[in-house]
């Protein structure tokens, strides 16, 4: 089974909400989800996550530390290659940067605990957020 490595970023405000952003493609199409996607070849996945935030949300961060690593099913055809995403997250500070959706995220927007829990997220989001304690307050 081919494994893809990606990376995502964890991203607080000041107010504890956390960066969410609607997903444009599959997998997950339509629900919400930290911004992240398949690093490039050679490329580390603390790079990826850089550049995939300011890709998908227009924020410029820089990585505070590793949360976490997941393991999610990649979409087969006709939309992938199956396989299986290898989705190394880490938590990041702003640096600067205007919010707007950009790149394969159809929205983006900041989200408390309340609209987090009300959200339809993708698959496995909030367990993986609970276990490492990033959850939104």
């Amino acid at each position: 089974m081919t494994e893809q490595p990606c990376a995502g970023g964890i991203v607080f405000d000041d107010a504890g909400r956390l960066l969410l952003i609607r997903r444009g493609r599959p997998p997950a199409l339509g629900r919400w989800s930290v911004p992240g996607g398949r690093c490039r070849a050679g490329e580390a996945p603390e790079a990826a996550c850089v550049r995939e935030v300011a890709e998908e949300t227009g924020l410029e961060v820089e990585v505070v530390r590793w949360a976490g690593r997941v393991r999610r099913d990649a979409p087969g055809p006709p939309d992938g290659d199956g396989g299986v995403y290898v989705i190394d997250d880490f938590v990041c500070r702003v640096l600067g940067g205007t919010l707007r959706a950009g790149d394969d995220a159809s929205d983006a927007r900041w989200v408390d605990a309340d609209r987090f829990a009300a959200s339809p997220l993708s698959p496995g989001l909030a367990e993986a957020l609970g276990e490492w304690g990033l959850l939104p307050r």
